[in-house]
């Protein structure tokens, strides 16, 4: 159940109760696509660094190892040790993402895996069945994200498609969940809002899908090649047909700077790869922007990646170490980094909370973005 508790201009502060916990709203998802975070963070360490929500990919997890191992297991929490909320994706980006081992028809989606090229197929029911398996917190209904310069026509085909497999997602949940042998009978079903860059289309969508009353709400089908002003024009336009009594999630978004602008047209859930493997290729976040430690200035520099930085990272090391290690290929300054970066993330998440409890938001919003301009015009 999503509890709004209060509203700055459009920026939403709720809390999202599941039966794995409270989820504190807005919030950035750390993403684990194999039940890990790429660059040797366990999940002891996204405990560490106020991690409120991991996300998994239900298409990787399908293939390897197996949902039905990941459910002999006793589910994904009891699998990859870890107690807190978990969203999993539905496998409906891979149908955008891997097109050229695909084929789309009303029953579903024909894959060719990406490993070894066995035949897979995945429709409704079948991501329901897996993602039950897994036993996630939240699952995210199949869809077929088009391409944000897909002509209109087949936009509107495809979202009409995506409608009916929403549906055809709450039967087979509501299936799954009533049988004896299911892991988490409190699973949650979000939706999903397409559309490509169609605000007539995304908002006849939204209206429609919102009648289904679902546990929450996505906007997908953003941040696959549109400008971000075509993101925020979209957001402007659909965010305010969505229920405002439901948690709102942006999906594969983004940079801070995308966040906060997010933040403040209604959205309260993120998730993106980009602090990750930023992380992993040296470039670290700070409030003065991105840094990229592989820089020659930075040899000798004994000051922590941020001054005042509470991470593990800088509770501990120089940005000539981290350098050191990078430069030298060895894992733990892939690892410093990418701990340094879900941390930069989920701290701001945390001030974007407090902000907006605190009725300034605009305020804060205005700080933080000069100050990641302030980096940009010294570069």
């Amino acid at each position: 159940m999503y509890k709004l508790l209060k509203q700055d201009g459009k920026a939403k502060r709720g809390e999202l109760h599941t039966v794995h916990g409270v989820i504190q709203t807005p919030v950035f998802m750390n993403v684990g696509t194999v039940a890990a975070i790429k660059g040797a963070v366990s999940t002891m360490d996204l405990q560490e660094i106020g991690t409120q929500v991991e996300l998994s990919n239900t298409y990787h997890l399908h293939v390897r190892p197996g949902d039905q191992i990941v459910k002999k297991m006793g589910g994904l929490h009891k699998f990859m040790v870890w107690d807190k909320p978990i969203l999993t994706d539905s496998g409906g980006f891979q149908v955008f993402s891997l097109s050229s081992l695909r084929k789309i028809k009303e029953e579903g989606v024909y894959f060719s895996s990406h490993i070894d090229g066995r035949k897979i197929f995945m429709g409704p029911e079948e991501s329901m069945q897996i993602q039950s398996n897994l036993a996630s917190t939240i699952a995210m209904a199949f869809d077929e994200c088009p391409s944000s310069v897909a002509d209109r026509s087949y936009v509107q085909a495809s979202v009409e498609r995506t409608t009916r497999w929403l549906k055809r997602c709450k039967e087979e949940m509501a299936r799954l969940n009533s049988l004896p042998d299911t892991i988490n009978k409190h699973q949650m079903l979000f939706g999903i809002n397409q559309g490509a860059v169609y605000e007539d289309i995304r908002i006849e969508h939204a209206k429609e899908i919102a009648r289904l009353d679902l546990d929450g709400y996505a906007v997908g089908g953003l941040a696959v090649g549109e400008t971000h002003e075509e993101m925020y024009r979209i957001l402007d336009a659909v965010v305010p047909f969505l229920p405002l009594e439901k948690p709102t999630y942006l999906m594969g978004v983004g940079t801070p700077a995308n966040i906060l602008e997010a933040v403040d047209r209604g959205v309260d859930f993120f998730d993106c790869v980009y602090p990750s493997r930023n992380g992993r290729h040296g470039h670290v976040y700070t409030g003065r922007g991105k840094l990229n430690l592989f820089n020659a200035k930075y040899e000798t520099d004994p000051r922590p990646i941020e001054e005042g930085c509470q991470c593990p990272a800088c509770r501990h090391y120089s940005r000539a170490y981290i350098r050191h290690l990078l430069k030298a290929k060895e894992m733990l300054g892939m690892r410093l980094c990418v701990l340094h970066n879900l941390y930069f993330y989920n701290h701001m998440m945390e001030e974007i909370r407090t902000a907006i409890d605190e009725n300034r938001y605009q305020e804060y919003k205005k700080a933080k973005l000069a100050g990641f301009e302030e980096e940009n015009i010294k570069k």
